[in-house]
């Protein structure tokens, strides 16, 4: 019985289908493009968060020496700070190293012109370079080490010994409020594409109920049960949600395997690598969401406007 209530369910859904196609087109649009956004704001937000991820894992702390620091207490400031919480590595950056990554990272003619006027002198300090396990506790860290009395010690500026210590405070905290803003403004606008996607779905289920209950009148008085009535509606709309999930599915990911490369092309010293974990799991978050806006739009339609 119940294999020909399923079969019986999938005919008339067919049916309606070609009966009302434009009314299930319309349908099966409307949810592709809001699972299209929804999916495109949780993977560009993965992207985001990938691309954040690779700016983040450049923020470190410079504590800068002086250079009458006894290389022996620097050795002992570097032991000591790495076994401080949140501090993923130490490690020291002496005044040539230093000069040598200015020299790199500053390739216009009036710094190499500002280098060569140097006459082999070196102003630029030694210092130790502080990475963190998470980066959003930098100012933390950073606090910390102005705090404590072993770089002061050898700070290189130890009367205001936080000139000696650079992170980037501001650039830093731009960063993580602008990304914690987007990432926000994401879940708000998934929630809203998907209560979009539910109620026509709901009004495409109330449509067809209207539009059949003289048939669902005489269905009840030959006895017919209220889930064999049910069935073919909320096949319909089940059948809606998985077109429109499927074609958002196809578009994403064949619209993500052409845009990244180019992305990666033209800006090569950032990541938008997103990983195929996040895409699976993505794809199958659409289709679960399809599939439920299916199932509670045509029970809260059938609820309000179909009495059995």
């Amino acid at each position: 019985m119940a294999f020909s209530n399923l079969r019986y369910s999938v005919r008339e859904a067919g049916h309606h289908f070609r009966r009302n196609w434009s009314t299930s087109f319309g349908a099966v649009v409307t949810i592709f493009l809001s699972l299209f956004i929804i999916g495109t704001f949780v993977l560009g937000s993965a992207m985001l968060t990938s691309l954040v991820g690779d700016v983040e894992d450049r923020v470190t702390i410079q504590a800068f020496l002086s250079d009458d620091a006894d290389r022996a207490d620097v050795s002992a400031l570097e032991t000591k700070i790495s076994g401080w919480d949140n501090v993923e590595s130490v490690y020291y950056k002496s005044k040539d190293e230093a000069l040598k990554e200015y020299q790199e990272t500053m390739t216009n003619r009036n710094a190499a012109d500002a280098v060569a006027a140097l006459d082999g002198e070196n102003p630029v300090p030694a210092s130790l370079v502080i990475k963190l396990d998470d980066p959003q506790q930098v100012a933390v860290t950073a606090d910390k080490l102005v705090a404590d009395a072993d770089f002061i010690a050898v700070a290189d500026d130890p009367d205001n010994v936080s000139s000696s210590v650079q992170y980037g405070r501001e650039t830093v905290e731009r960063l993580f409020s602008v990304t914690n803003y987007i990432r926000i403004a994401a879940l708000v606008l998934v929630a809203l594409l998907s209560f979009v996607a539910f109620v026509f779905i709901n009004n495409t289920i109330r449509l067809a109920i209207a539009a059949r209950r003289r048939e669902i009148a005489i269905m009840r008085l030959v006895g017919a049960s209220n889930s064999f009535i049910r069935g073919p509606f909320v096949t319909e709309a089940v059948l809606e949600a998985l077109f429109g999930a499927i074609l958002a599915i196809a578009v994403l990911h064949f619209g993500m395997e052409a845009l990244i490369p180019r992305l990666e092309n033209s800006l090569q010293f950032l990541s938008f690598d997103i990983p195929l974990r996040i895409k699976l799991l993505t794809y199958a978050g659409i289709a679960g969401i399809g599939l439920l806006l299916g199932l509670f739009g045509s029970a809260i339609a059938m609820r309000r406007y179909l009495k059995v």
